[in-house]
């Protein structure tokens, strides 16, 4: 079966968020694509099915478990689909959290997401309210992750996550965030950790901006933003907010494609 590793949000190899893609013709069972997610692991493994109206059905498997949400290998498997199935863009996969659409843009894609409210949260979950050498300016969340602005870019680039802590909230993941300098290239930065999903430190995040973009266009004044993941391997997001969605825009270049072995029994 072939299988390709694709790096999102850059526009170079070894940077950006690698995630693998495997284009379906059915459904492997759960069990057996969460034991190719372990075996690549990688922060996430794509699955892609046709629909027979020309859309996708698209899952998302990370080493421990099943995800919800992932905005980097969606935009991995669309540039899976248009550079080498030569699909037509725009495309529509249908997920846990609804329509995701990817289409062409200038410099690479562009990522339709839900816009997902930040829901304030009065303190820090218990497991982790001792993380956090200083206290947060603010902490918030979503469905699936606990967010904390730190107050600065340094700030986030600076902070040491007690992995074991945050291990234990289970699949919720925890995102750091501060704003940057006035002179910066970007508007805001972040860092992403889910231990407790099997990804330490995950490189470039698209589906935390469906509510980092809303929370810091409200208070910066714009809806138009510059985002930078400060992981190792870093990335850059172009984000953009209307009423209901966020825009997501960035490159992906392909680095491995490969033949897997897959059991008879599949």
């Amino acid at each position: 079966m072939r299988m390709y590793q694709v790096d999102a949000f850059t526009d170079r190899l070894f940077s950006g968020n690698p995630a693998a893609v495997l284009i379906l013709e059915g459904w492997l069972s759960d069990d057996l694509m969460l034991a190719i997610a372990r075996e690549n692991n990688l922060a996430e493994t794509a699955f892609a099915k046709a629909r027979p109206d020309g859309e996708w059905d698209l899952r998302w498997f990370a080493p421990a478990h099943e995800v919800d949400f992932c905005g980097h290998a969606t935009l991995a498997t669309a540039h899976v689909l248009l550079t080498y199935a030569k699909a037509d863009a725009p495309l529509v996969f249908h997920t846990h959290v609804g329509e995701l659409r990817v289409s062409r843009a200038q410099h690479g894609y562009r990522l339709d997401i839900p816009r997902l409210a930040p829901e304030t949260l009065d303190a820090l979950p218990e497991e982790i309210a001792g993380a956090f050498e200083t206290p947060p300016v603010h902490i918030f969340r979503n469905f699936e992750n606990i967010f904390a602005d730190l107050g600065s870019a340094d700030a986030v680039r600076n902070f040491v996550p007690d992995l074991a802590a945050i291990a234990l909230l289970g699949p919720v993941g925890l995102v750091v965030t501060g704003q940057e300098a006035e002179s910066a290239k970007a508007h805001f930065v972040s860092r992403y950790f889910a231990p407790g999903a099997g990804i330490p430190e995950d490189p470039v995040t698209g589906s935390i901006h469906a509510t980092l973009v809303p929370y810091w266009a409200k208070r910066l004044g714009c809806d138009k933003l510059l985002a930078y993941q400060a992981s190792a391997r870093g990335g850059w997001l172009v984000c953009e907010l209307t009423k209901d969605r966020v825009f997501l825009s960035g490159n992906a270049v392909t680095f491995m494609e490969a033949e897997i072995s897959i059991p008879n029994a599949a």
